[in-house]
């Protein structure tokens, strides 16, 4: 079986953890329109996922410092990475997407890549001793039980697989072509709703 098809759950409700979310638009509004999102989890509990192409003016050097880390030279051009806005919920707290990397104290593997929510994470970066390829975001996006399926039911979002290349190579503002034409659509294809449902 392809590993980056649609897995289904033990209810019948396609699981869509470890793929991205593309909002259609004139169907998704506020601080989600026009993102492409990675999903960390989806199950009949509700869903969890991250923002991957909206970046903030906030840098990682910036963030670290203002968590009171002291940067290594390492860091590198790390330091001017971006950070994220990862979704409205818990915008105050941190989330790292980055490829696996054993030992830190809050850590999700997600097959080709893990979620940490830790300081020590961070710490890591801060020493240059980080993950080999990361994306750091403040906030996330989430559903309540049911209410991804509601949305997916109105087509409000696309979903596919998720690819390593746009997560981590692309630039933030081309993820959202980028993640459509791994659908075969190119975004002027999709026109917006001029009403509501």
């Amino acid at each position: 079986m392809d590993p980056s098809a649609t897995r289904v759950s033990h209810a019948g409700n396609v699981d869509l953890s470890r793929q991205f979310l593309v909002a259609m638009p004139g169907k998704v509004g506020g601080s989600l329109a026009n993102t492409v999102i990675y999903m960390c989890e989806h199950t009949e509990q509700g869903a969890l996922g991250l923002v991957i192409n909206r970046p903030t003016d906030l840098t990682l050097g910036n963030l670290l410092e203002r968590i009171e880390l002291d940067l290594s030279l390492e860091i590198g051009p790390v330091r001017d990475d971006p950070v994220f806005f990862g979704g409205p919920v818990q915008t105050d707290r941190g989330f790292v997407l980055h490829t696996p990397k054993s030992g830190y104290s809050s850590s999700i593997e997600l097959g080709d890549v893990a979620l940490t929510t830790s300081r020590d994470v961070l710490q890591e970066i801060a020493q240059g001793h980080g993950p080999g390829r990361l994306l750091v975001t403040l906030g996330y996006s989430g559903w309540g039980a049911g209410q991804l399926e509601s949305e997916l039911a109105r087509n409000a979002w696309l979903n596919t697989r998720a690819s390593m290349e746009v997560l981590f190579d692309t630039p933030p503002a081309e993820r959202y072509d980028a993640a459509l034409a791994l659908l075969g659509i190119d975004a002027s294809m999709l026109a917006s709703d001029a009403g509501h449902d």
